[in-house]
């Protein structure tokens, strides 16, 4: 144990994941650097300030004096190197942009190093990653360095781990179970984590791709919901959990197959929401003789802006300018707690997910005037 809190270990990316992973080696003794991508600097992560700052966004905003020292130099002492970047591109630009920043990171590799990829790839990525590596570095897989699959995600406890060489299992282990966010930790070979992480994404959204396809033709008909309720307990935040890491798995294939066919298709079926979303605005106004002029729309979304994947803080936007296409008045409340304030127009409060449900609903007495939709699958009004 103390060889290992002896050793350096660099996070790549001033992510939640990234801060995540740092604060919590940090706080056990390690040598922990903090990389911000942006400005290609390290900054020293040391036990009183991973206290001090529970999350990346709050070290963000205090903007504390931080130890900083040029990345190469971070990068060439490390032992251990977790990639964890914040992605803001969408499909294949988001996959040049992860390129972009592993050889950023990887360029001073060191000989005998460890690097844990923490965003997901699509089928055979990391084998991509490996080459990538390799030929920037000029090291060899196992035998200069080692290379490992983790693909986080904020809500799950369990992790899945691929391994180029099984014998190092141990050593991987022995670090990625100081991270304190997983219960469940298993390791297996790279293709593996690569197959297991796309049956993951696949089964959760094959199944909701299909209840909201179901649900849009239901636009015109009344919505029971007590009778619809076992289907409609997710959010648009829960939906678009993973866009990232379908997109990752569809630019990963190749040919016409059925699989392609069910990525794809799902894809679409996630993004035609936001006008699912729209139309059953249109249909609420109308039934209830409101004019769009007479009318603010307020988004509550209290999403992560800092973590890895960017395409549910792409969705926003998108949902936002699609509504002031109809709508003039949109506001989005993202990030922090819904604060409503008085207004001579009808708000009608979209709430993104349950936390934000109530939240919503708990501030709704501040304007005389409201209606709560629910982004979920019937897109329920309440009010």
């Amino acid at each position: 144990m103390k060889k290992d809190v002896g050793k350096n270990t660099v996070v790549y990316g001033l992510s939640t994941e990234g801060y995540q992973i740092a604060s919590s080696l940090a706080l056990r003794g390690f040598k922990v650097s903090l990389v911000d991508e942006a400005a290609r600097m390290a900054i020293t992560l040391k036990p009183e300030i991973a206290r001090s700052y529970p999350n990346v966004s709050s070290l963000m905003e205090d903007e504390p004096l931080l130890a900083l020292e040029p990345l190469d130099i971070a990068i060439k002492d490390a032992s251990y190197l977790f990639f964890a970047p914040k992605i803001r591109k969408i499909g294949q630009e988001a996959k040049a942009d992860s390129v972009i920043k592993l050889r950023d990171a990887t360029r001073a590799l060191n000989r005998d190093s460890s690097v844990i990829y923490c965003l997901p790839t699509g089928i055979g990525g990391n084998a991509e990653n490996i080459a990538l590596i390799e030929h920037i570095t000029g090291l060899s897989v196992n035998r200069d360095f080692h290379y490992y699959y983790a693909p986080l995600t904020l809500s799950s406890q369990e992790l899945m781990v691929g391994c180029v060489n099984s014998e190092n299992n141990v050593e991987l282990s022995k670090i990625m179970n100081h991270i304190n966010s997983f219960k469940k930790l298993t390791t297996t070979d790279i293709a593996s984590a690569e197959f297991v992480h796309a049956i993951k994404v696949l089964n959760f959204y094959s199944g909701t791709a299909g209840i909201l396809e179901i649900f849009k033709q239901a636009r015109n008909s009344k919505v029971n919901q007590e009778v619809y309720s076992p289907f409609t307990d997710v959010f648009l935040d829960d939906i678009s959990n993973g866009l990232y890491d379908l997109r990752a798995i569809s630019s990963s294939l190749t040919g016409a197959g059925p699989l392609m066919y069910l990525v794809n298709g799902t894809i679409k079926a996630t993004e035609g929401y936001i006008k699912y979303v729209i139309d059953r605005i249109r249909n609420t106004l109308k039934d209830r003789e409101l004019k769009a002029s007479r009318i603010k729309v307020v988004v509550a979304w209290g999403l992560d802006v800092n973590e890895m994947r960017g395409d549910k803080i792409e969705l926003m936007y998108s949902l936002e300018s699609k509504l002031k296409d109809y709508i003039g008045d949109v506001e989005l409340q993202y990030g922090t707690r819904v604060e409503l304030y008085p207004s001579d127009k009808t708000m009608i409060l979209i709430a993104c997910s349950r936390n934000d449900l109530e939240d919503v609903k708990a501030k709704r007495n501040h304007v005389s005037d409201s209606i709560i939709m629910l982004a979920n699958p019937a897109c329920h009004i309440v009010g």
